[in-house]
């Protein structure tokens, strides 16, 4: 756990580094800024999405998941909670703190590094990997915070919950997760970053938290696609 323990202290400390800089950025910089961010995270996306070289899983994985997640209507869930938060202790626009907090939460916690980095930590306790993915959340929460605000800081709970869960079940997720799996799973994500520098550039707003569900369908359609081999 103490790569996810490091992982949180460094989303908290890059948002108070941006928080700092946001005092002195223009409204026009700030927007800049925000494209930046857009743009490496299509970057990030298209890098994941490579992962799997048969397209239809990772598609049909999220197909499948927006379905289960539009049922639930997990982002107008994560939007609220976001608006909950920004009432209780922000004073800031509603509509900016929660896509701070969904889209900051969206980009730590869903990735290879996230998951093999969980994986690492808790069968060998080397959180090395943790450890570099601290530093590049830390910088992103800083270049986040400056542009939308302290909304980001509540994405730090978001970290520690579901990287220390990750952790905590390593050695499960480990015998069950083949290569396989993996890489399905990190080209869907890739797809899900796609979606998430879309909606960060404004091009579209894509509700990319009900993807979420594609996550865990992901492995179950690699596993399903084995067993009729």
């Amino acid at each position: 756990m103490i790569g996810t323990f490091i992982n949180t202290a460094a989303v908290v400390v890059g948002t108070g580094v941006g928080l700092t800089a946001r005092r002195f950025l223009k409204p026009r910089l700030r927007e800049t800024t925000m494209q930046i961010i857009g743009l490496m995270t299509l970057m990030i996306g298209v890098q994941m999405s490579l992962s799997e070289k048969n397209p239809l899983l990772p598609l049909a994985s999220l197909l499948l998941g927006a379905i289960i997640g539009e049922g639930l209507d997990i982002e107008a869930k994560l939007d609220a909670l976001g608006n909950a938060l920004q009432q209780r202790f922000s004073n800031e626009g509603g509509s900016t703190f929660s896509q701070a907090f969904v889209s900051t939460s969206i980009l730590f916690c869903v990735g290879p590094m996230t998951i093999m980095g969980c994986i690492q930590d808790g069968l060998t306790g080397n959180y090395s990997l943790l450890l570099v993915k601290s530093l590049l959340d830390g910088v992103s929460s800083a270049f986040f915070t400056a542009a939308l605000g302290w909304g980001v800081l509540f994405s730090a709970g978001t970290v520690l919950v579901v990287q220390g869960t990750l952790t905590l079940g390593a050695g499960w997720i480990g015998n069950v997760l083949t290569e396989g799996m993996k890489n399905v799973m990190f080209a869907t994500g890739g797809l899900m970053m796609l979606g998430l520098g879309i909606r960060l550039l404004n091009l579209r707003p894509i509700p990319v938290a009900n993807f979420l569900p594609a996550l865990l369908i992901a492995p179950l359609l690699v596993w399903l696609m084995n067993l009729w081999r």
